[in-house]
């Protein structure tokens, strides 16, 4: 009984028309363009940069086998006051392209560039010391580019972009 119950509902669901599955969102549709989306029709009114760059992972000597690629991301805004938006990165680690990355509230993006309140005072440099990435053993020493970006808006709620690009390499020097 239990047997002919079980093939009635394997029957009734091969029967079923398959629910249509909502794709997951790109973040870079328009692979004849080299931005993702996001980052499209916004103008530029901030500086963003990453030092060293290309950067090469190094033994992490917190984690014996582990690794970890060192740097620091920088910001400046150059067109006045504005107010952090969004944070985050794009990577671009194989064919596929720009894949989402990370995304940081400005609360986050506050504390990490020791910004307050996410305000950038125009000329000056707000840094993230140690925007570093880690890989726990050497199987897992990948290169890849990944592109920072900082949304910030004015007084009038114009929306400008910083973007930098870094070169994290696998190989270690």
């Amino acid at each position: 009984m239990k047997i002919l119950l079980l093939l009635a509902v394997l029957a009734a669901t091969a029967a079923a028309p398959l629910l249509a599955q909502t794709p997951a969102p790109t973040a870079w549709a328009d692979h004849t363009r080299v931005l993702p989306d996001k980052l499209r029709q916004v103008p530029v009114g901030l500086t963003l940069w990453h030092t060293p760059n290309p950067n090469y992972p190094e033994p992490n000597p917190e984690k014996p086998g582990g690794y970890v690629w060192k740097h620091s991301t920088m910001i400046r805004s150059e067109v006045g006051e504005l107010e952090v938006v969004e944070c985050g990165s794009f990577i671009w680690y194989s064919a596929a392209g720009w894949q989402a990355n990370m995304r940081e509230t400005p609360a986050e993006f506050a504390e990490l560039f020791q910004c307050p309140d996410g305000r950038l005072l125009p000329g000056r440099t707000y840094t993230f010391a140690k925007n570093y990435r880690f890989a726990d053993n050497a199987q897992r020493l990948y290169g890849g580019d990944a592109l920072w970006y900082i949304l910030a808006k004015d007084k009038t709620g114009k929306l400008y972009k910083g973007m930098g690009l870094i070169e994290t390499e696998s190989t270690v020097r």
